[in-house]
């Protein structure tokens, strides 16, 4: 299989993350903070680690406010469901992905928050003054993707840091497609909740994520329960991270995500994403010399991520998906891939596109079998 999915989980992982889960999986894995014996200790230690290392990698202001979750759709329901109060207003835009959308118009249906969406231009980036402008005496919160996972898109997530910060308003950053892909600093960006998955750009096994807490935000715990430092607490402990880790955590894929971790500070965030993007390049000058293809997204590699999404006209995005994966075995992602407001803004709903996202171990071979399959399909 050649396997161009990365945007939706990295594949395949380096081989020192299975290297590192194995051997803590057979020698180490206990249960962190409930006993004193040699392995829950490093289990804990490996927990410690992991704080202080994300904590270095996107500049945080405390390895203790980084608590690890199921991924990062969980980082983003911790975060809203912790954040907001009623009568709040947030702010967010139509590139979100539904771990994004979803949480927020539940709980606008339900009449607890009101919620304005701004659009991304026609090439597909937002404009800071448009989120500035929609800023109003009630506004809590601007909730953002830093990279559309439809588009590639790069986001100011800087500038608009900065409107947050002026406004007094908090900042989420959704970094799904940045996180290991793109040098994220929470404290220049001005970030106050940092949400992420483990398993895509950081090489992580699936069921890793992590939400960034910052110093400004008071938020309540998503999950309650055993934090095994402190059982005598009738309610949830209030100090970080076990005020918003409730029971026993993933150590095996914490470890797995350090291992990861590993190997993306050792090939260099800038070389990764390069590469990828400019397999994407490749992908794109193939599809201008075929009949039929349209791109989307704006076609600046510097402000883009290795995702790039097109369309036939000849066949539906799924059926076209499925040609490739039946015929050729090669694998995409067709369909909304779960961003609905931005297939609606670029009129590709219902059937979506087919996206296409190289991972550090595609080659531009890879690519130029995607690109003679995509002529064979269209020839016919």
């Amino acid at each position: 299989m050649i396997y161009l999915d990365n945007a939706a989980t990295s594949f395949p992982k380096p081989e020192s993350v299975y290297v590192a889960m194995d051997r803590f999986a057979r020698h180490s894995l206990a249960n962190p903070g409930r006993s004193g014996h040699r392995m829950a200790l490093e289990s804990e230690h490996a927990l410690s680690d992991a704080r202080h290392r994300l904590n270095r990698f996107f500049n945080g202001r405390n390895p203790e406010r980084w608590a690890f979750t199921l991924n990062c759709t969980d980082a983003l329901n911790m975060a809203f469901k912790g954040v907001l109060n009623d009568g709040d207003h947030v702010i967010t835009t139509d590139l979100e992905h539904n771990s994004v959308s979803r949480p927020l118009v539940a709980l606008a249906e339900a009449g607890r928050i009101t919620l304005t969406r701004v659009p991304a231009d026609s090439g597909g980036t937002i404009d800071p003054e448009a989120v500035r402008a929609a800023i109003g005496p009630k506004t809590r919160l601007v909730a953002m993707t830093h990279a559309s996972n439809v588009l590639g898109t790069v986001q100011p997530i800087t500038d608009v840091g900065r409107i947050c910060r002026e406004r007094d308003v908090l900042f989420l950053v959704d970094a799904a497609q940045t996180a290991g892909a793109i040098a994220v600093d929470v404290q220049a960006a001005h970030i106050d909740l940092l949400a992420f998955p483990g398993h895509k750009s950081l090489l992580g096994p699936t069921g890793t994520g992590a939400l960034y807490v910052g110093p400004r935000v008071t938020l309540r715990p998503w999950r309650e329960g055993g934090t095994g430092g402190d059982s005598l607490t009738p309610t949830q402990p209030t100090d970080f991270p076990h005020y918003l880790e409730g029971g026993t955590p993933n150590v095996l894929g914490v470890v797995g995500l350090v291992a990861g971790l590993d190997f993306v500070e050792a090939r260099g965030v800038e070389s990764i994403r390069r590469h990828e993007t400019e397999l994407c390049e490749r992908l794109r000058g193939a599809l201008a010399e075929l009949p039929g293809f349209e791109v989307f997204g704006h076609a600046n590699e510097a402000q883009r991520v290795g995702a790039l999404s097109f369309r036939c006209e000849l066949l539906p995005a799924p059926e076209f998906a499925g040609v490739l994966d039946q015929s050729f075995n090669i694998a995409v992602r067709p369909g909304l891939h779960c961003s609905p407001y931005v297939h609606k803004a670029l009129g590709t709903a219902p059937d979506g596109l087919v996206r296409v996202s190289p991972g550090p171990f595609s080659t531009a071979a890879d690519i130029d079998v995607l690109a003679d399959a995509l002529k064979q399909i269209t020839s016919v």
